[in-house]
Parts: C-alpha cells; structure tokens; sequence
C-alpha cells in the first residue's frame, strides 16, 4: 500500500462524497481509513475493499480521531483530510511522486482551492442559490417548501491557495505576499516552494515521521490550531513544509452557518485553551523534538504578517 487517507469524521453530511471522490480520482495504490467519531454516518458510505471504517461509540475529538486512524495505516505515506473535500485526478500520484523528488524529509500539501458543494435550487420556479445556510423560502417565488440542495461538487480555480503564516497570537493567515519574492519565484520553477504554515484540511508525510515529529498532539484539545501545530512540528524539529503545486485539492470552509457547522461543541474556553497550548508548548520550546525556536521560523520567512519587531526579538 503507498498511501492511506485518513478522515476522522463526526456527523459529517459530505463524508460519502469526499470519499467517493478519492476513489474516482486515485491513481496509486490507496486506501482510505475513516474514524466515525462517535456518530454512524449519514448518509450510509460507499462499499468498496479500498475504504476502511472505524466506528467509535464515544468521540475521541478530531486529534484522537486522526491518531487512531494513523496507528491502523500500514502505508509508507498517510494524508490527512477533512470530510468535505474534492481532488485532481490523481492526486496520490502527484504527491508521491513529489516526495520522490525532494525526499521524505519534509510536510506536504497540494494547492488548496475552495469547494463549491451545492446550491440551492428551488423545484418550483428553477431559482438558484450559492451554498450557505438553508433559505426560509425562495427569494423568486416565495414557497417555503420548495428549495433542496443541488449537489455541485466543483474545486473552484480561484483563489489558489499556495503558502501559509501564523501571527503572534497564534491564528492562521494567508501569506500571499511571500509569493512575490525572488526566492519563491525561483522555488516555482521546480514544483515545489516553502510554506511558513498550511492549512489543516490536508497534509501527507511519511507515517514514521508523523510519529516522529509528533506532529498531533491530543494534550491540545479536540480541535483548532491543527495546522500550526503541523507546520510547527515540522520546521521546528528540522524539516520544511512544502507546497506541491504540480496538483491540489479543494476544501469547503464551515462559513456556511446554520446546517454546515462544526460537528463539535465548540466553547470558546476550549478553543482559547488549544490555542494557549500550543503556543506554551512551542513558543517555550516544549516540544520533545524541538531544535529550532519560533524566532527562528519567524526570522527566516521575514518579513511575516502580525509580527513587528519587538515581536521577532521576544521569540528569538
């Protein structure tokens, strides 16, 4: 086996057609592992020898979830990604060639698009909405029990999301400015160019070095943080993140509202308290393969959004 996609999933509406998708667009010899948290999905999954479920009756959280599926994968590599995502055909492929050519060394992660899921179609009258909390009634013609998702499943070609930061706090950023730069553009031209942070819907290394670099955490918390922590775990303990913009995938943003919401309880407390544990655990040098501090990281992608001088020099 080359690769095992893992989903660690709860009460996850396109669970079925993420995982149709990794299906029709494999070209490697993948499995998918899926962690159904605490909750039978909904609607049933597809049967297929390439597609492994794991049911547990009480819910680990999303790390715990993902460490499971991890220690089940006998698969050089193993991707990480969330329940509500679409991919290039070949995607697998793609990205086990990438690490062919650069070595096993490093975190990587495709382009990252955005998922265009559904719309709202109403029967009625043939009104069309973009996807987003259920509608109380047609904006056209006014029935209320007319509209029903119309199932689109498209990875839109813009944005094309390629490299990612964190700032001081730490929250997530996108960092389109480092794209501008002589050594990104110069990057570009094998494939492959460095990234500060990623996103967490999706990331592959080697399954030993997962384990090795500890790049999952389940002291953090359920959920949030989870690509800083990645990202972090990587740089920091002496290797790089990598963005391979030979393919990607796409990924819908739970921005939705209303029926498209997370499908764990998320109290602000909690969410603050991952957020303060990661930082404690890496800005403290905590981390058990730690080499390198945050400074360290900030310093060589400077100038970085949401860090001002005084910042870089109380991390260095």
């Amino acid at each position: 086996m080359d690769l095992s996609v893992l989903i660690p999933s709860r009460n996850e509406m396109f669970l079925k057609n993420t995982i149709e998708d990794i299906l029709k667009n494999s070209e490697a010899e993948t499995e998918v592992i899926v962690t159904l948290d605490g909750a039978w999905a909904e609607p049933p999954l597809v049967q297929d020898n390439r597609v492994n479920l794991i049911y547990v009756s009480k819910a680990l959280g999303q790390r715990g979830a993902q460490n499971l599926a991890w220690s089940l994968s006998r698969a050089k590599y193993v991707m990480k990604v969330d329940a509500h995502c679409s991919f290039d055909k070949g995607f697998d492929r793609k990205m086990i060639e990438g690490f062919k050519k650069v070595g096993d060394d490093v975190t990587m992660v495709p382009i990252m698009r955005n998922l265009w899921a559904f719309d709202w179609k109403c029967e009625a009258c043939g009104w069309k909405k973009y996807q987003g909390p259920t509608p109380t009634k047609c904006e056209k013609c006014g029935k209320t029990d007319s509209v029903k998702r119309e199932l689109m499943w498209i990875g839109k070609h813009n944005p094309q999301s390629k490299s990612y930061c964190f700032d001081k706090e730490p929250h997530f950023q996108y960092f389109n400015a480092y794209k501008t730069r002589p050594e990104y553009q110069e990057a570009r031209k094998t494939g492959f160019t460095e990234t500060m942070g990623l996103q967490g819907s999706c990331f592959m290394l080697t399954r030993e070095n997962y384990w090795k670099w500890r790049v999952c955490d389940e002291k953090a918390g359920s959920w949030g943080n989870q690509g800083i922590e990645v990202a972090l775990a990587t740089w920091l303990s002496g290797h790089r993140v990598l963005c391979n913009q030979n393919t990607w995938y796409a990924h819908m943003f739970r921005t939705q509202g209303g029926d498209f919401s997370f499908p764990y309880e998320q109290r602000g407390r909690e969410v603050q308290k991952t957020k303060d544990y990661i930082k404690e655990k890496f800005w403290n040098k905590k981390h058990p393969a730690q080499k390198y501090s945050v400074g360290w990281l900030v310093k060589k992608f400077w100038p970085v959004p949401g860090w001002s001088e005084k910042d870089l020099k109380e991390v260095e």
